[in-house]
């Protein structure tokens, strides 16, 4: 999918819906903003190249790590529209609710944002996805969102620092192909 699409995405999910009241003045500023729980609602341009890597099409099965304020969950809903389905998990309790209210000002119901189970990383009961987005910083590349990971998939998630793309050639670990796109700074990745 060409970045007309992402646009159209971008112009048909409006950051202000995903900030607090009092920030929704600001969700044309190209910055992060705060969500509060030391989460962020990612910087437009930093959301833009992710999804730009992810390629997401229409009808695809998707996986949103780190939804936070459920602003990629929805652009992603918009971007593989009704055929398709969005998982968004996320471990903060306060921002599982903040998200899923913010996605209900959507007519989405292909997509939803779940409770991260601690220990548990992603939604491995409904994989295999065809792309899964990731957005707070790995150490490493974690081996249970690859197992989730469809072949032919794709995964956008930054990796110490580095925007790093994987595809997944074949079932062996050894069939992965990743790419490094710049460096980004994220939230850590958190799942136990």
């Amino acid at each position: 999918m060409g970045g007309d699409a992402l646009h159209e995405a971008f112009r048909a999910v409006a950051r202000a819906d995903f900030l607090r009241p009092r920030d929704q003045s600001n969700a044309g500023v190209d910055a992060p903003i705060a969500i509060g729980e030391g989460q962020t609602n990612s910087q437009p341009r930093t959301v833009f190249a992710m999804l730009e890597l992810l390629d997401v099409q229409h009808g695809q099965r998707v996986l949103d790590v780190g939804s936070g304020s459920g602003w990629t969950t929805a652009m992603l809903a918009h971007l593989v529209g009704p055929t398709g389905i969005v998982i968004g998990t996320e471990l903060v309790p306060d921002l599982v609710a903040f998200g899923a209210a913010n996605i209900a000002k959507y007519d989405f119901p292909w997509a939803a944002i779940r409770q991260a189970e601690p220990g548990t990383l992603g939604a491995p009961d409904d994989g295999p996805f065809d792309r899964i987005l990731v957005s707070a910083e790995a150490r490493s590349l974690p081996e249970p969102l690859v197992e989730q990971l469809a072949v032919g998939g794709t995964m956008v998630i930054p990796v110490g620092a580095r925007m790093t793309r994987v595809e997944k050639d074949g079932p062996e670990r050894e069939a992965l192909t990743v790419t490094t796109h710049g460096l980004y700074s994220f939230v850590p990745l958190r799942w136990e």
